[in-house]
């Protein structure tokens, strides 16, 4: 039976960022993958530039746009376009996450796509995970990541439970037509309550989407008809697209991410921001955290694992913390917020810089809610 120092199960972007690391410190790594690679995924394909440098490799063969300036409006109207400081990156996930696999296949990583894992079991005299897999066969890994997205099963068969998320949902099309301004990337804030609609641009087509980030999800029907409405301002027929709706599985608080000889990572382990949605540049972080628990884990090191859980909580618990309350706050008067907020320019750059890691919620969120919660009083 097939032994490796770690197995990864799921290969987004924070699955392929724990394989392509473990695997460069010179680990025997096998990544497993249900889907068959390349494989599609709905997403807005909103990331930023600094993921770079966490990697010692070119990510300019999978950017399919680069977007300079933020466009606002609610209701269509009440416009505001503003220059961002450094553009951030738009990718076709299918193109991104693939290249990240073979990126990690590169330095060693062994991948099975289309095998999906049908249990797992803890062998206590080896002190190892044994795997179940779709073909039948098992493999053991000294350690788990369990990158499988937040519907997946390995978090409740690893024991975790009680993971602290809420989950919204979003909805999205991906119509390949002309692009127009494909260097803007559009938010609108006035025809969905407790969320927004967007249209990310990509060099062959646009993004279109809209999610509810605030409350436990809503049915898809109340998605549809703001996107297909936000649609036609750019000359796209939203009823005659194919849909892809998916929830997303949003930060609540600290948690546990570790357990025996396994972590949680990616949206396995809900960081997804609570205020903006963003999911792969946190995703990718806990691909690198996990790897480096791990890698010094197999070195002898005890604390590896319980010290994941810290740095993650530490590094995105405390400011989602804080990208709640902004939310909270935000979508209490969404359009007195869109005139006191989003219609700052500084607002726009500083987000920007939040989405970059360039900036902290903590270094802005006591001014805005300051700004928000004086507005509302004086109403």
């Amino acid at each position: 039976m097939p032994l490796y120092d770690c197995i990864v199960v799921g290969a987004g972007p924070a699955g392929a960022s724990a394989a392509y690391h473990l695997s460069q410190q010179g680990h025997s790594v096998l990544l497993l993958e249900k889907a068959s690679l390349p494989r599609y995924k709905p997403c807005g394909g909103g990331v930023s530039p600094q993921v770079a440098q966490w990697f010692d490799f070119d990510f300019e063969p999978v950017i399919s746009q680069k977007v300079t300036h933020a466009r606002y409006t609610w209701n269509k109207g009440d416009a505001i376009e503003v220059a961002l400081e450094r553009p951030i990156w738009m990718v076709r996930r299918n193109d991104f996450d693939y290249y990240l696999v073979q990126q990690a296949q590169r330095v060693g990583a062994q991948l099975r796509d289309r095998t999906k894992v049908t249990g797992i079991e803890w062998v206590a005299p080896q002190n190892r995970w044994r795997v179940h897999i779709s073909t039948g066969e098992t493999v053991e890994g000294t350690y788990v990541i369990a990158a499988d997205g937040g519907r997946g099963p390995m978090a409740k068969w690893l024991g975790f439970e009680n993971r602290k998320h809420s989950i919204a949902g979003a909805i999205e099309i991906e119509p390949k037509v002309p692009v127009e301004n494909g260097h803007v990337v559009h938010f609108e804030f006035g025809l969905l309550k407790n969320g927004y609609v967007w249209n990310f641009p990509k060099s062959d087509g646009y993004s279109i989407g809209s999610g509810v980030f605030r409350t436990n999800g809503r049915k898809g029907n109340d998605l549809v008809q703001p996107m297909v409405d936000y649609a036609e301002a750019f000359g796209v027929e939203g009823n005659h697209e194919q849909k892809f709706g998916h929830p997303v599985y949003i930060w609540q608080g600290d948690q546990r991410l570790h357990t025996q000889n396994a972590v949680l990572a990616g949206e396995a382990a809900c960081v997804v921001d609570p205020l903006t949605a963003e999911g792969i540049r946190p995703s990718m972080l806990t691909g690198v955290k996990a790897a480096e628990a791990i890698d010094r884990a197999l070195g002898g090191d005890e604390t590896a694992l319980a010290g994941y859980t810290k740095a993650i909580a530490a590094e995105i618990g405390s400011e989602m913390k804080l990208a709640t309350r902004l939310a909270q706050a935000f979508y209490l008067a969404p359009h007195f917020s869109y005139r006191t907020i989003m219609q700052q320019p500084s607002a726009t750059r500083a987000m920007v810089k939040i989405f970059s890691g360039e900036l902290k919620y903590a270094d802005m969120a006591q001014k805005a809610l300051r700004r928000l919660s004086g507005g509302l009083l004086a109403r």
